[in-house]
């Protein structure tokens, strides 16, 4: 058997054993599903989707260590997934581990805007240089066959290169770090939501900082004073959905100070 074939055959089985795994996980048999998962590991280790899979099955089980080992190689192993992050979530949402798995993955998304920042950046610099340069040449030719209207062809020119200047800019204004909307950002750590959680009142909190408040300052909440509990807060989906699609546009935002 060839390499290629035996590479396919082993890539097959493990799959076999991923869809064991997904059935044995429909009928709550956690345990034989972390079995299939780990087989499935064993034969193809860089399949991210394996190990976030059998950290669904860990975290069925409360195993959060084993949670935590598992959402970090899944992100290793993929850093544009952020199913082991949301993973992480759960019983203790403001542990080291859902932090130190989001700074992983914040780190590895910056890292990937930086460079395609940069790509673009040279991209639109070398294509705006050849438009001014075809812009320059044109203006040279117009010049020579309009004599007695060099002033008005100069006029002509100087506002094509100020209408080429103000689309280029517009184009690059993605990339320009600036300041994350408001509403994005938490009220009291000013920081980019991560998780969002919205209270009776309306008002929208970083899940593990309200967490922390209402267990080491009181039951209530620190804008409205209101009577508050962790069994009212209840996950602001609309919310996180904008704050990915901004991060998504702006990928600087994800920089960790």
């Amino acid at each position: 058997m060839s390499p290629m074939a035996a590479f396919s055959s082993v890539a097959k089985q493990a799959e076999q054993l991923r869809q064991d795994g997904n059935n044995y996980f429909k009928k709550d048999r956690f345990g034989a599903a972390i079995d299939a998962y780990t087989e499935a590991i064993t034969l193809c280790p860089n399949i991210p989707v394996y190990w976030t899979n059998r950290a669904l099955c860990h975290r069925k089980k409360n195993n959060w260590t084993r949670v935590e080992e598992d959402c970090r190689k899944a992100i290793q192993l993929d850093n544009s997934s952020v199913k082991a992050l949301d993973l992480g979530r759960g019983a203790n949402p403001k542990g080291y581990m859902v932090e130190e798995i989001w700074q992983e993955l914040a780190k590895a998304k910056y890292l990937l805007w930086e460079h395609e920042s940069s790509k673009r950046s040279w991209e639109l610099q070398t294509l705006k240089e050849a438009c001014e340069e075809a812009l320059k040449e044109q203006h040279i030719m117009d010049s020579s066959k309009t004599e007695g209207f060099i002033d008005e062809t100069a006029v002509g020119h100087v506002n094509q290169l100020k209408a080429l200047e103000h689309v280029f800019r517009k184009a690059a204004e993605d990339d320009i770090p600036s300041e994350v909307p408001d509403y994005l950002c938490c009220r009291i750590t000013l920081d980019i939501f991560r998780d969002p959680v919205i209270t009776p009142s309306g008002v929208t909190y970083e899940r593990a900082v309200i967490f922390d408040h209402l267990e080491k300052v009181g039951k209530f909440d620190p804008i409205t004073r209101e009577p508050l509990t962790q069994s009212q807060l209840i996950p602001n989906l609309a919310l996180k959905e904008a704050v990915q699609a901004y991060l998504d546009d702006h990928g600087w935002a994800y920089r960790l100070d």
